[in-house]
This record gives structure tokens, C-alpha cells and sequence, in this order.
């Protein structure tokens, strides 16, 4: 997959941009042009960069400058590691270049705006969207920003998707190459677009996740189309998917069956005992004989009605698979998605929220089309869609996203986190990454973890 990757590089360096977008397209690290893109007063900023395959370094480098009228330079005061990250560590998402700046998912206190940017002041508290959105095409008027037509000209994702994402932070040259959030400092364009107003009422242990993972994990449940009485299986007890389990029962599923094993079956027990009424496969302890799909079909018949895959492609279980990924013969294993469609009732409803990112083998597409399975891509989840009615669930109460938060740690040792969140160590769920501008945490929630 590496050799797969740095060749995504080369075709998009041969063939060019699109040359469509109206915001600067890979900058993911102010030092690759200083001068141009480093803050004049020469102040130096901690970051967590690629550095290769399974290599990840924090890195001095400049603060970010105001490049663009609607720019907004944000002091970062949160930031946290998702398990899409990991597709980046193993270098499964192309085009990724050392030095690259990572992480999607950030809040933060403004430090600076361009003088387009009206509606934001120094010191607001804000919190990022993972994608960039220019506001104004056609996709942004619908608020379904993660497809923003302008703000990504990667030319290889046009050819490959027929279309292309919005721009996203930190997240390889293939989604525009844009610097992260995983730093003390990040430049935000369309500032005015992207950055959310957090009131005092949520801390950002809280107000961070509705950068991503609240917006993903609802975008997965509401997608899909879970409604009153659904039988719901997750496949992945992630973050996203305890948190899909808990929006499944708000909206009126009857049950919710979620799937995990291997070096991360301890995160089942962790959400049984945040969400008590969900029910467990470990699929390492299923006997003999017994496969998830049997299995399920055994806990209800004909099989649950919504399958939500909250995993990802790139964690293939039997040895075909893994050669194929290997030798680059694919670039997503079909296993889970084999699994899902197998396991739902016929007319049941498949949704995919994991990652995945090129070509899959071996994939059922016979048992959709006979048994009429509704196999439905969720897409990047377009945050601007849902973020200020999830900021409300989150004031009301309606909506816990306090039980997915595990760890609190510093910034200076994300590198120690990326290894130990990619080997499920640690019970390492959904992390809060503090800065230099942090405050102290909120009540109620993890006191600093060090490794050191």
C-alpha cells in the first residue's frame, strides 16, 4: 500500500491539479515555504508530522500566518487522535508526503482573522469542521459540506471517485493537502465557514467532538435511515461506534448488537458499561462453526434490520485478503462488508461511515441485487449539516459524549499515543490532546495521562 501511495504522488505531480480551488492547496506544513506561509514574528509551534510508514514525530516548526482575506489562525486548545488516523500511520491513504502536519479533529481559542472574516474576534472559542467549505457552491448551500466543489483540486481523488471531497485537514495531498490540528497553532481558511462558537456551558472536552466524531457517528445512524423498532448491529466499538450505538436508541431502535474482537474486544465490555441496554459479539470467542452472520441470525430472526460499519477497509482477516492488500491488489479488504450484507434481513439497510478509500475483491454484490439489500456509502459526514442541532443535544443532555472519553494527554507525547492507540493498548477509547493553552479539565472529566 506505501508503494501504492508515493505512486498517487507521482501521477498527480505528472498530470497536475485541477486547478479549480479557491483556497491554497498543499500547505500541510508552514516550513515548506516559510516565507511565505510562516508567521513574521518567527514564533515556533509544536507539531505531530508523518514521517513515513508507521513513523510519526513531533516536530518544532513555524506558527501558521494569515494567507487568505477569510483565513482565522487558531491557538489550539484540543485536539484528539481518530482511528481514521491510523489509516495515515500505516500509509493506506495515498499521497501522504513526510513532513505533513496531521490530525482533523481540533478546537481552539482565535488567535488572529483575515480581514474578510466578520462574525469572529481574538479569544472566541471555537471548534473546527474536518472539512473545509467554501460556504457558497452548490453543495455548501445544502450545508453538505464535506463535498464543497472548491476547496480540494486533487486531480487523482477526480479521476478516481468521479468527483472529488472538500478539502480536509490533515489528511494527505489526496483531500488538497491542508496543515492539521494535531499542533499548538492551525490556519483555518473559510474561517468564517468552518469554525463553530462553543458557549461557556460546554468545555471542550465536549465541544471538540463535534468536529467529527458526534457529526460521523449521526450522519451513520440518520443516513442509514435507523428509525422506531430497527434491530441495529455495528460492526466496530470504537468511538464511532459506541457513539452510533447510543444515537441508534435515540432514535427508537428496539436493539443494538455490536460486533468487535481480537486485541480490541476489551472495548465492548467499555461500552456495555456506558450503554448498558447493548448487546455484545465478541466474534475471537464465537465456537466453531459459528460466524457472525449465524450468530446474529440466532439473536434475531432473519438478521438484524441496519448494518452500520464503523471499522474500515483496511484490516482484512484471511490470508487471500491479506496478500491482495500486500501486493496491491486491492486497496480495501470486502470482508466486513461481505458480513454486513449476509447478516441483514433481506431488504435490511447497509451503511458504510468506516474508511475506505480505493478498490475491494471478492465483494457480494450477487446477494444485494437477489435479496435487495439497500447498500448505502454514508459519505464523509458533512458537519455543517449537523453540528449546531448536535450542539444542543449536547446542552440539553440528550446527547453524552462523555462516555467515549478515556485519556487526557499532552500534546508532546502524541507520538507515544499514535502507538499505543494503534495497539488497542492502554484502553485507550477517545482521547482529549491538550496544548500549552489549554485549560485545566473540565469537572468530570480525565486528569492527565503521562508515559514519560
Amino acid at each position: 500500500m506505501a508503494a501504492v501511495s508515493q505512486g498517487a504522488n507521482y501521477i498527480e505531480k505528472a498530470i497536475g491539479h485541477t486547478g479549480d480551488a479557491i483556497t491554497e492547496n498543499n500547505m500541510t506544513n508552514p516550513d515548506r515555504d516559510r516565507s511565505k506561509y510562516g508567521d513574521p514574528s518567527g514564533e515556533k509551534m509544536k507539531a505531530l508530522v508523518w514521517n513515513g510508514k508507521n513513523d510519526v514525530q513531533i516536530v518544532e516548526t513555524s506558527k501558521p500566518k494569515v494567507i487568505e482575506d477569510r483565513d482565522v489562525i487558531l491557538k489550539v486548545t484540543g485536539s484528539t487522535i481518530c482511528g481514521s488516523d491510523l489509516h495515515l500511520l500505516h500509509g493506506a491513504v495515498v499521497q501522504l508526503q513526510k513532513g505533513d502536519i496531521l490530525g482533523h479533529e481540533f478546537c481552539g481559542k482565535v488567535d488572529s482573522v483575515g480581514p474578510g472574516v466578520k462574525n469572529l474576534k481574538e479569544g472566541d472559542r471555537v471548534v473546527a469542521s474536518f472539512q473545509i467549505a467554501c460556504g457558497d457552491c452548490m453543495y455548501c448551500k445544502r450545508k453538505l459540506s464535506s463535498q464543497c466543489e472548491r476547496t480540494n483540486e486533487n486531480k487523482v481523488e477526480n479521476i478516481m471517485y468521479g468527483g472529488r471531497t472538500a478539502g480536509m485537514f490533515g489528511y494527505s495531498h489526496f483531500t488538497g493537502g491542508f496543515a492539521g490540528g494535531q499542533a499548538e497553532y492551525a490556519r483555518v481558511p473559510y474561517g468564517d465557514v468552518n469554525l463553530l462558537k462553543l458557549p461557556d456551558d460546554i468545555p471542550d472536552e465536549k465541544g471538540l467532538y463535534l468536529s467529527d466524531v458526534l457529526s460521523t457517528s449521526w450522519n451513520c445512524v440518520v443516513d442509514t435511515g435507523v428509525k422506531e423498532g430497527d434491530v441495529v448491529a455495528i460492526w466496530g466499538a470504537g468511538p464511532i461506534g459506541q457513539m452510533c450505538a447510543q444515537m441508534s436508541f435515540i432514535r427508537g431502535a428496539k436493539r443494538v448488537i455490536v460486533i468487535d474482537g481480537g486485541n480490541a474486544a476489551w472495548r465492548l465490555d467499555l461500552v456495555k458499561e456506558k450503554t448498558p441496554k447493548v448487546e455484545t459479539i465478541n466474534y475471537t470467542d464465537l465456537p466453531s462453526g459459528t460466524t457472525v452472520t449465524s450468530k446474529l441470525k440466532e439473536m434475531e430472526h432473519g438478521g438484524p434490520d441496519v448494518a452500520l460499519e464503523c471499522a474500515a477497509g483496511e484490516y482484512a482477516k484471511g490470508i487471500g485478503h491479506k496478500i491482495e492488500l500486500a501486493l496491491g491488489l486491492e486497496t480495501d479488504t470486502s470482508e466486513i462488508l461481505n458480513e454486513m450484507i449476509t447478516s441483514v434481513k433481506s431488504y435490511g439497510r447497509v451503511g458504510i461511515t468506516g474508511v475506505y478509500v480505493g478498490y475491494t475483491n471478492h465483494f457480494n454484490i450477487g446477494a444485494i441485487m437477489e435479496r435487495g439489500i439497500r447498500f448505502i456509502g454514508n459519505g464523509q459526514a458533512p458537519v455543517h449539516l449537523y453540528w449546531q442541532d448536535l450542539l444542543k443535544m449536547l446542552q440539553d443532555g440528550s446527547l453524552d459524549s462523555s462516555i467515549m472519553l478515556s485519556h487526557r494527554v499532552n500534546m508532546d507525547e502524541m507520538d507515544t499515543l499514535y502507538k499505543k492507540f494503534d495497539a488497542r493498548a492502554d484502553n485507550l477509547q477517545k482521547v482529549f490532546v491538550q496544548t500549552r493553552f489549554s485549560d485545566p479539565p473540565a469537572a468530570g472529566t480525565p486528569q492527565l495521562t503521562s508515559w514519560k
